[in-house]
């Protein structure tokens, strides 16, 4: 629900800004936001996820880590206050300067956010996420549209992110009872990075190689190629950041109260990957197919060059449930040594990928994270065949049955193109037939993931009943 209804409001907030605003301002948005983003991996320094997989913590672990997260959010934003100007020449564009210098206030909110979300996380209580993010939501969506109307271009977008993460921020300060306190423990912070700086190192990694493809496109192109690059990979990114990321979030510390027991954290990673894969497949399989005329009604057609990267991003993030649940398992049984490991494999192998596929072009470079991610499904999943007996040709044949009848729904869907209706009709029967198709053919074939949903689904609402 937290995601669904932020993801919900967020992409009818992202139509109405993607209509009115030109690809060039996403493509300098994108810039911007990959120096923010490895700045907020050091503000995150790790720790945050060892607040939630250590068994015990108590205000000194906390406080220790806030004060930690602002000294360093303090030097990083003097970092990039005075790198601004070195950036912009280097993309010859020097409206990035502001940008950058504004945008960067948000590591601030990351080291009280880091604090809020261990908080949440350990104790599960994902419905204070629910208030948090569907209040700021509200609030920058409305600063965003209302600056974008008022003919500010650009900074509609910078306001958005700039109001949601305060809004965060705030919201959680009021319904978190949590309180920095006067004290700072080096035993403590040091314990804490005994585990994190594993996890600093891998998403130091992780970040910076996500965020090469964006540098190297917005030196080689212009602003608006990285502009339809980026939003392709935005459409997909938001299913799989609602579907996936909403398991992913409560997975760590599920998995961490049962780290003494193995089979139980084989047991909720299988169910978590088949679930996932159950949901995610379709979505993705779906929006290739019909990523042309949603594009074309909703987005207007000077965003029709965005089409071929939704394509293949929904491509390389279909096998995203055997990534998250197997390196949330290695997180949970306190393995953040193999996780850096797997991490630095993966990276290797995607440099590589990456420096061959440049000379090819941009479309040569997206399927090169396609091929990426087939094989690091293979890194991440090997490490569990070990640690919880769980191999990854098992994984694929809990993921299979899904992954077919996915593809066969999308096959049949696509042969709709070839009607000679509008655009309009047309985007309407493809969703419902794909939808019909999809649930008739998982009856059909007694998928079990469905049956699982509807099970679910009929014990809470049974739960919420008699709470009532």
């Amino acid at each position: 629900m937290e995601r669904g209804g932020t993801q919900g409001i967020q992409f009818i907030v992202s139509i109405v800004l993607a209509r009115l605003l030109l690809p060039a301002d996403y493509g300098l948005i994108a810039i911007v936001s990959v120096f923010i983003s490895l700045a907020s991996v050091f503000v995150q320094s790790g720790l945050n996820t060892a607040l939630i997989q250590k068994k015990e913590v108590g205000e000194k672990d906390f406080s220790s880590v806030f004060y930690l997260s602002l000294i360093i959010s303090g030097f990083l934003y003097i970092l990039l206050y005075f790198m601004a100007p070195f950036i912009a020449n280097f993309y010859h564009s020097l409206e990035l300067v502001p940008i950058l210098r504004v945008l960067s206030i948000t590591l601030f909110f990351g080291a009280f956010n880091s604090i809020q979300i261990s908080i949440v996380a350990r104790k599960m209580i994902f419905k204070k996420f629910f208030y948090s993010s569907l209040g700021a939501i509200v609030v920058s969506s409305t600063a965003g549209i209302v600056i974008v109307y008022l003919g500010y271009g650009i900074w509609a977008l910078v306001a958005y992110q700039l109001t949601n993460q305060l809004a965060v921020v705030i919201i959680l300060w009021f319904i978190v009872k949590w309180r920095p306190h006067l004290v700072f423990s080096y035993e403590k912070v040091k314990v804490l990075f005994s585990f994190g700086w594993k996890l600093l190192a891998s998403s130091l990694l992780s970040s910076a190689y996500t965020q090469l493809r964006t540098l190297i496109i917005g030196r080689i192109y212009s602003p608006s190629i990285l502009g339809f690059y980026d939003r392709g990979s935005q459409f997909p990114n938001t299913i799989v950041d609602n579907v996936d990321g909403s398991i992913q979030s409560v997975m760590l510390p599920a998995l961490a109260s049962q780290q003494q027991n193995p089979e139980m954290v084989k047991y909720m990673v299988r169910r978590a990957i088949k679930t996932s894969a159950f949901i995610m497949f379709p979505l993705m399989v779906g929006l290739a197919v019909v990523a042309e005329p949603a594009v074309r009604l909703i987005l207007t057609e000077k965003w029709l060059p965005a089409v071929p990267f939704i394509q293949i991003f929904c491509a390389a993030y279909i096998f995203m449930p055997i990534h998250t649940a197997n390196l949330q398992a290695i997180n949970a049984l306190g393995r953040s040594d193999i996780f850096l490991k797997t991490e630095i494999i993966k990276k290797i192998i995607g440099l590589s990928l990456l420096g061959i596929s440049i000379p090819f072009g941009i479309y040569a470079i997206a399927w090169g994270t396609v091929l990426t991610g087939v094989i690091s499904s293979f890194v991440n999943a090997y490490p569990n065949s070990k640690l919880l007996n769980y191999r990854y040709t098992e994984q694929l044949k809990d993921i299979m049955p899904t992954l077919l009848i996915s593809l066969g729904m999308g096959a049949i869907v696509y042969m709709f193109k070839f009607l000679s209706i509008s655009t309009w009709q047309l985007l309407i029967i493809q969703m419902f037939a794909g939808a019909i198709l999809y649930i008739t053919f998982s009856k059909m074939f007694k998928v079990e993931s469905l049956d699982y949903l509807i099970v679910t689904m009929k014990e809470v609402t049974k739960r919420k009943t008699s709470l009532i």
